[in-house]
């Protein structure tokens, strides 16, 4: 697969490591050649340094690893190369305070389609530090992650569930791109307990046997704090 890549910062890295190893070609795209260079270098492989608007160009798959806010000025520009093409959103609108940028109107990814759309837009790979994406792959109690991915087009979705098992990690259908908002909402909130408290994100929801709540062969119990 041809994957362009837009940016060059830790994202950009994490992502593009794991499919220059799963054997796609990749094009790092950035407005500084430097950086591009740079990062191609580390990557290896097929991984070749170009400008922003050749990698938009090469991909059938575009990563937008660029910061909100940018975004959706660099893809309205690049709109033209893009047109007809795979494009992931890993971006997270998450503001200080941990608040999110984007509750008054369209979530980030709604809004990189709105800039670019002939383009078929995908929300993926943001829920989780960048380290995290760096690890090869990232398992956590013999359990490999599990990626939410959402978007509109069957075709597109396909291709970023491979992309997300070549990362290691075990693709969620997410529903819709409408749905893009939930999965940046959830960074805010998860975000502000990692490090705003300091707390375990996984521990307030139950293990998916129990979503509905105890199973009828199970004893039930009642904490008198809940009476």
């Amino acid at each position: 697969m041809r994957i362009g890549v837009l940016g060059t910062g830790n994202m950009a890295n994490a992502l593009a490591t794991h499919w220059v190893r799963a054997g796609h070609d990749v094009a790092v795209g950035g407005r500084d050649m430097h950086k591009a260079e740079r990062l191609a270098t580390h990557l290896g492989g097929s991984a070749k340094p170009v400008s922003l608007h050749a990698a938009a160009e090469f991909g059938q798959v575009v990563l937008a690893a660029l910061p909100f806010g940018a975004g959706t000025s660099v893809v309205r520009e690049l709109r033209a190369a893009m047109d007809g093409k795979v494009l992931i959103d890993c971006s997270n609108p998450v503001g200080p305070g941990f608040r999110l940028l984007t509750r008054s109107g369209l979530s980030a990814a709604q809004q990189l389609a709105a800039a670019a759309p002939g383009t078929h837009v995908v929300k993926a790979f943001n829920l989780c530090h960048e380290d995290v994406w760096r690890m090869s792959p990232p398992i956590f109690d013999g359990r490999r992650l599990a990626v939410p991915v959402c978007g509109d087009d069957e075709t597109a979705l396909a291709l970023v569930h491979q992309l997300v098992r070549h990362v290691g990690c075990e693709p969620v259908a997410g529903g819709s791109l409408e749905r893009a908002g939930l999965l940046e909402a959830t960074a805010a909130l998860f975000i502000g307990l990692w490090i705003g408290e300091g707390a375990d994100a996984q521990a307030i929801a139950p293990p998916l046997a129990y979503a509905a709540g105890p199973r009828d062969e199970e004893p039930q119990t009642t904490d008198k704090a809940f009476r």
